[in-house]
Formats: structure tokens, C-alpha cells, sequence
């Protein structure tokens, strides 16, 4: 009897368990886990859009010798006005600049020390350290740069891995490669996002001057894949652009574009930045329902 006994209630904690397991299944692959999943991914993918956009920006914008200038945080947007200034922002870093070969010029490094805290005139807090190795002056076509960081942070956001920026253009249209290799995005109670990303990022406008980088606009395309652990749930996403990405150097958002969200195979919903405003809103669409986000 007691054999038997022990038997039933083995028989039914293992039904318990699988049921428990289907229900689980089931609403992860039904609306409700559609959100969740679209809304991490969403978010997630957002914030490392906005990081890495960043990252491009101070890279190009060091000085007129290496790229563009005055570009991130060596730009003159000051976001409590609203409007562009004329005079540069209050520095609050440091440069190191070491010349790789004593033959020439090029490869070049650059350490831009933030130290332990530089709040800048675009909204932004920045510390630590961005090391960047230039091969030639990235509005030359062929000549790249290559980042790595060390103990960085934008704004609460601990920043690692590996950006690389290349022209891939042509002498009358500037076109860049964009790549990012194993990124992670990590706060400080443990949540992260893990990301790799290949874009191509095109001129729209701002062609007939190009020393002045305020006026420009860039057209964004390509492909990223990523995956977050987000209040102890994971989550694991790829993403491809399906309408170009509207960047600006005068905004520090991606203020245009659409991507899809893809879980596997499976298209799940459709990241919006919205119609061109620069602003920090988006929104993400799942079974019909449109749902904002908050770019950071």
C-alpha cells in the first residue's frame, strides 16, 4: 500500500511539473511573452544603438586631423537650449596623443580620459577611459579606427568590447562600416546587455560642407544581434533594418527608421524611432499594439 502510495504521488508531482512546464512554454510563445520579449528586446537593442552611436560620434570628432571635429562630446549642442552654440563645449577630459611609428604621422592614438565624472553640454556624464588607434584621417576612404575602452561609462552604463569604424566610400559620397564585437552593456545591479552589430552607415546631407558636421544626416542600415538578462529573466534577439536609420550629428537620438525584431526565425515585432523628430521616444508594435519606449 504504501508502495503504491509513494508511486500515485510521484506520478502526479511529474504531472505537475510538466504541466507546469507546457503553461510556461505556452505563455512565453503567446501574447504575453511576445510583449516581454519584444519589450526587452526592444529596449535593449535601443540603448546599445544610442551607446555605440555615441561612441561613433567622439571617435569622429576628436579633431579635423583624424575626422570631422567637433562631433560628441567636442560638439558645440548644448541640449538645455535646444539649439546649436558657438562656442565649444567646457572640455572636462583629457587627450593623450601617441604616435605609433617614428616614420610617420599615422597610425595615431588617442586616449580621451574622462576621469571620474565629465558632464557634458549634451546632456550626457561620461568616465573613464576611450582609447582610439587611427590608421589615416577617416575622411580619406580605405583608413579606419579602432576602439576599446577602459572602465568607461555613459552616463550609469558600464561600456565594454570593441568598435571598429571604416571609410568605405567614394570621394563625392562618404560611407562608413560600422562594426562592434561582443559589447556589454552592464548596470550596476547586475543586468547587461550582450551585442555585435555590422552597419553600414551612408551620407544624406551635408555633402557641400564637409568640414561642418552639424548639417550632416546619415542613412543607417545593417543588421545586430544581441541578448539581455533583465531583472534575472534572458532574453535573446536579432534585429535587421527594414527602413534606414536617420542619424544626425545635432542629435544625440536615432530620431527616424524602423528594424525588425526577429526572435529565431520568427519576426516578432517592429522597433520605430519615429517619424524624424529629435527626441527620445520610440515605440515598438507586437500582435497590432503599439507600445512607447524611452531612448536613453
Amino acid at each position: 500500500m504504501v508502495h503504491h502510495m509513494k508511486t500515485l504521488l510521484s506520478t502526479l508531482c511529474l504531472f505537475a511539473v510538466l504541466l507546469s512546464a507546457c503553461k510556461k512554454q505556452d505563455d512565453e510563445s503567446g501574447t504575453n511573452g511576445k510583449e516581454a520579449f519584444a519589450s526587452a528586446a526592444a529596449e535593449s537593442d535601443a540603448t546599445a544603438e544610442e551607446v555605440f552611436d555615441d561612441v561613433f560620434n567622439n571617435v569622429m570628432g576628436v579633431s579635423p586631423e583624424v575626422g570631422i571635429g567637433g562631433t560628441g562630446v567636442f560638439g558645440r549642442m548644448d541640449v538645455s537650449s535646444g539649439r546649436l552654440e558657438g562656442i565649444d563645449s567646457t572640455p572636462c577630459y583629457t587627450l593623450t596623443i601617441k604616435q605609433l611609428t617614428t616614420a610617420t604621422r599615422f597610425p595615431l592614438q588617442i586616449t580621451i580620459d574622462f576621469g571620474n565624472g565629465c558632464n557634458a553640454r549634451d546632456g550626457r556624464t561620461r568616465k573613464g577611459k576611450i582609447t582610439v588607434v587611427y590608421t589615416g584621417n577617416l575622411f580619406i576612404s580605405g583608413n579606419s579606427a579602432t576602439t576599446v575602452f577602459d572602465n568607461y561609462y555613459l552616463d550609469n552604463i558600464r561600456v565594454e568590447g570593441t568598435h571598429k569604424l571604416a571609410n568605405t566610400g567614394t570621394s563625392d559620397k562618404k560611407s562608413y562600416t560600422t562594426q562592434v564585437i561582443n559589447a556589454k552593456l552592464s548596470q550596476s545591479n547586475g543586468d547587461n546587455i550582450q551585442w555585435n552589430s555590422k552597419k553600414t552607415v551612408t551620407q544624406a546631407e551635408g555633402g557641400a560642407t564637409p568640414l561642418i558636421g552639424v548639417d550632416d544626416t546619415y542613412n543607417v542600415t545593417g543588421q545586430a544581434s544581441g541578448s539581455v538578462q533583465l531583472n534575472g529573466k534572458y532574453f535573446q534577439w536579432s534585429t535587421s533594418i527594414t527602413t534606414p536609420l536617420l542619424k544626425r550629428f545635432s542629435c544625440r537620438w536615432i530620431s527616424k527608421g524602423t528594424l525588425s525584431l526577429n526572435k529565431g526565425n520568427d519576426a516578432v515585432a517592429v522597433l520605430d524611432y519615429g517619424t524624424g523628430n529629435c527626441d527620445n521616444k520610440g515605440s515598438f508594435t507586437v500582435n497590432g499594439s503599439i507600445h512607447e519606449i524611452t531612448l536613453h
